[in-house]
């Protein structure tokens, strides 16, 4: 089957959403947008809580009575953020946070005022604003993670949104379509060489990777098995197209956390989490950048969450390495515990005693998602040991004696980032394409854009819930804002 060669001003590589938000600026700067997928869209944006950190004031926080500023926001961030974007640019993106959350309910996304009273890694449906980060370390902290309104994990409801607003924009949404290299002329970025589906094969294709997008997380020998008959299909089926981009390319494909070879080569000490993201994660598209003459940055940061909440009651608990000396905050973020973990060796251990304990149970039906009871029942059950002494858990679990410590008996919870099959440890990747921070331009690519986790931004130092969402959606604007701009040569 021939298929017909198709022309647009603008081409997004990836459909997530930093490509839905790009595609939607774009779109609504009057260019014509075609948009690619390699599967049917949603990515690791699809998978996620559906969290976007905002604050500065958004109208939830103004309903629930927090107070918070942008100055606020800023103070807290660029602690976080580091030097992993300029002051400006960070500056600019607490200004613009709470209009930002007023642009998604735009684009139809519902988010909601009540708020999270206690310390959790995820809320439960009763709540939809709370506290994502590590902001009680430092002054005036405010809960900034917006939820998206909906059941379980909200980021299927969030890309759903997102997807809808997109083709209402007038994108054209081209999926099971795999980019394969960008086309350059003159030393700008004109088009795409892709492989595209089409009939029976495509049908499989959806039916497969559908099939394997949660053994993937949860059992990556089906999931690999799953999606190799799709890139086969791909391979056997897929038929050339080649997409002329008369204004510009962005570049919205995801990380690499996919790709362990280049996870190793890059970020050697992180092994044997749970790679959070699809297939799609492969770091295809940072390539594509690379080849044309763009640069990567800060492929070493990767994300590795260590969560010990709920129930909130665990944060009160004492982290210890394998020697039996503590270390961390238990009431930070999991992504910092995390990283904290990855730097002793990857072992850890949660010491509480019994009154914790006690208190904990008793916040297990209260405090717990549904998809959290796994790893409340890991933390109070399987991955736990217990003993009358101090010493005498350490010995259980094979560790030094840790410092006296709260009222006996005394348990201790492995925490390892390999702590066994019912507490799995979720890791992504956060580096990406260097842009320009006023354009989302891949520095010295001219026609090329980049955004998401794609590109190097917000949180490409460190994560905190909610983060890597909302820098989706300013850096896919960004980029869809400034290439719709873009003057054909």
């Amino acid at each position: 089957m021939l298929v017909v060669d198709v022309t647009a001003d603008v081409v997004v590589i990836g459909f997530g959403a930093a490509g839905a938000c790009a595609a939607i600026e774009a779109a609504a700067a009057g260019a014509s947008v075609v948009v690619l997928d390699r599967f049917a869209g949603g990515g690791a944006t699809a998978l996620s809580g559906g969290v976007v950190y905002a604050g500065g004031g958004t109208r939830q926080q103004v309903e629930a009575g927090v107070t918070d500023t942008p100055e606020a926001m800023f103070s807290y961030l660029k602690h976080e953020v580091r030097d992993a974007v300029s002051e400006a640019t960070l500056r600019r993106f607490c200004e613009d946070s709470a209009k930002m959350l007023a642009w998604l309910e735009d684009q139809g996304v519902p988010f909601d005022a009540s708020l999270c009273p206690f310390k959790t890694s995820y809320p439960t449906d009763d709540y939809y604003l709370y506290q994502s980060g590590s902001e009680d370390a430092y002054p005036d902290p405010a809960p900034r993670g917006h939820r998206t309104r909906a059941k379980g994990t909200s980021g299927k409801a969030f890309f759903a949104r997102l997807a809808e607003a997109t083709r209402r924009a007038g994108a054209r949404v081209m999926p099971q379509t795999r980019a394969q290299e960008l086309i350059t002329t003159d030393g700008r970025v004109t088009g795409v060489r892709c492989r595209a589906l089409a009939g029976l094969p495509k049908a499989l294709h959806g039916a497969l990777t559908r099939a394997g997008a949660k053994p993937w997380l949860y059992y990556p020998p089906l999931g690999r098995r799953l999606f190799g008959l799709a890139a086969w299909l791909e391979g056997r089926f897929g038929r050339p197209l080649t997409i002329t981009a008369r204004q510009g390319v962005v570049i919205s494909a995801g990380g690499f956390i996919a790709d362990r070879t280049m996870v190793h080569e890059n970020a050697p000490a992180h092994r044997g989490g749970l790679a959070l993201g699809t297939p799609g994660d492969d770091g295809g598209g940072i390539r594509l950048g690379i080849a044309a003459g763009g640069k990567a940055g800060r492929l070493d940061k990767v994300s590795v969450w260590r969560f010990v909440t709920p129930p909130s009651a665990l944060q009160r608990g004492v982290l210890v390495d394998s020697a039996g000396q503590r270390f961390g905050d238990p009431t930070r973020y999991g992504a910092a515990i995390g990283s904290e973990i990855v730097e002793r060796g990857g072992k850890a251990w949660l010491l509480i005693d019994d009154d914790i304990l006690r208190v904990a149970r008793a916040q297990v039906r209260t405090q717990t998602a549904p998809f959290q009871k796994w790893q409340v029942r890991y933390f109070l059950n399987r991955g736990l040991v217990t003993a009358p002494t101090i010493g005498e858990v350490a010995a259980k679990a094979g560790i030094g004696t840790p410092e006296p410590f709260g009222t006996p008996p005394y348990s201790l919870i492995n925490v390892s980032v390999r702590a066994g099959f019912g507490y799995p440890c979720p890791m992504l990747t956060l580096g990406g394409l260097v842009v320009d921070e006023e354009t989302g331009q891949v520095q010295g690519v001219p026609g090329l854009y980049a955004a998401g986790r794609s590109a190097v931004g917000v949180c490409s130092e460190s994560y905190v819930s909610g983060l890597a969402l909302a820098d989706c959606v300013f850096s896919g604007r960004r980029a869809g804002q400034h290439v719709s701009k873009e003057a054909r040569c």
